[in-house]
């Protein structure tokens, strides 16, 4: 066995730059080889798999975990971004195995391509009602500034059972929690509390309440409202950049490509090229292993370069990683493009006339540093022409 090659980039810097322009590390960390070691943004070292085949293997090894119990013992949980692990608090992001297993098999019904289309209707009344509003004022609207936070959040509630009214309120706790502030987080979640109880307790029959009744028997009210938390934020956490990705493209008056073709099909070339998030989510050794001819003692972080590993021009044809692969494929996967596609196309159909205010080359995004993807620091539009 090897260690893994040590590279002196940093893929987790905050950085910003143009909308094609390549991330500074992805071609280094390529090109340093299949698995490459790197300074963790919490401290120590982390791995980086930047192959597509060993990408899959990653996460389907049944001995890299996604339990924040194994995670190094020096991190510190809130800097690394660390969920509760999974025994202080059942969820789908952080169980593995059999417990894994029927979770999921509880949301997973849930959320099928079948199930999303019975809100297919609703979820594009919901993209035009919120883009004609809009457009009203006539003149130029950033869409970072309100929409692409507000719709998906709008989409999730709805699905949820969450009454529409309470929205501004799901805003505002999503911005708390990303806030970096203990207290704003303290105030996030007794916010999002309060949401799913609307969601448990009204009269609206959503998937909340579905979930409450699939969910294991030993599973607490309180647990429960956590699986909603985590389907709201997240809901909103990786929609809201993609939508910021997907409507540039869309509307870049020099690819008028971007005009043609399915909505769905533009929708799957933007999340590969642009994915909700950069990398996997945090996975950890829970014994020592070999991988590649790597040996990682035990505790050790793995992450998958999934933007880097999408956009490789060496990348075999076939399904990308943009939501993962694996036990852990991204439950809200068939939700996310079903809503993203559905603003594509309202503005094809309602606003064929809608244009970038600024031109495409002068658009920025910002990387968000950790394992996080970038966000459009602004999106300048004439939805009128």
């Amino acid at each position: 066995m090897t260690d893994a090659p040590r590279v002196t980039v940093d893929p987790f810097a905050v950085t910003v730059r143009g909308l094609d322009d390549p991330h500074p590390t992805r071609a280094a960390l390529r090109a340093a080889g299949p698995i490459v070691r790197a300074e963790a943004p919490a401290g120590g070292p982390v791995w980086i798999v930047t192959d597509d085949a060993l990408a899959r293997e990653v996460f389907v090894h049944p001995r890299i975990v996604k339990d924040p119990a194994q995670a190094p013992a020096g991190w510190d949980p809130r800097a690394a971004g660390l969920e509760p692990t999974a025994a202080e608090q059942p969820s789908l992001t952080t169980y593995d195995g059999p417990e894994h297993e029927l979770l999921r098999r509880a949301h997973s019904p849930l959320f099928t391509a079948r199930r999303m289309r019975d809100h297919a209707e609703r979820i594009t009344e919901l993209a035009r009602e919120s883009l004609t509003r809009l457009a009203e004022p006539g003149g130029t609207v950033d869409l970072m500034a309100d929409f692409t936070t507000r719709f998906p959040l709008s989409v999730v509630c709805h699905v949820l059972g969450v009454p529409l009214d309470r929205v501004d309120d799901a805003i505002a706790a999503c911005r708390h929690m990303s806030s970096g502030d203990p207290e704003d987080a303290g105030r996030a979640m007794a916010a999002f509390e309060e949401l799913s109880a609307a969601a448990l307790d009204g009269d609206r029959r959503g998937l909340a309440v579905e979930l409450g009744d699939r969910v294991p028997d030993d599973m607490t009210r309180e647990q429960v409202a956590y699986l909603l938390f985590t389907l709201l934020f997240a809901g909103q956490l990786t929609t809201d950049p993609a939508l910021g990705f997907v409507v540039a493209r869309l509307l870049d008056a020099e690819r008028p490509v971007a005009r043609e073709g399915t909505a769905e099909e533009f929708v799957r070339d933007t999340l590969r090229r642009h994915p909700p998030a950069a990398f996997s989510l945090w996975r950890f050794t829970s014994a020592d292993i070999e991988l590649a001819g790597v040996r990682l003692p035990a505790r050790s972080p793995v992450l998958v370069d999934i933007q880097g590993i999408n956009t490789d021009p060496a990348r075999p044809i076939g399904p990308d990683l943009a939501f993962g692969a694996g036990p852990h494929y991204c439950t809200g996967a068939q939700l996310a493009q079903l809503e993203l596609s559905a603003v594509v196309e309202v503005l094809r159909a309602d606003f064929p006339h809608a244009c970038l205010a600024v031109p495409f080359a002068r658009l920025r995004q910002r990387d968000l540093g950790g394992v996080q993807g970038s966000r459009l620091t602004a999106l300048p539009v004439r939805l009128r022409g």
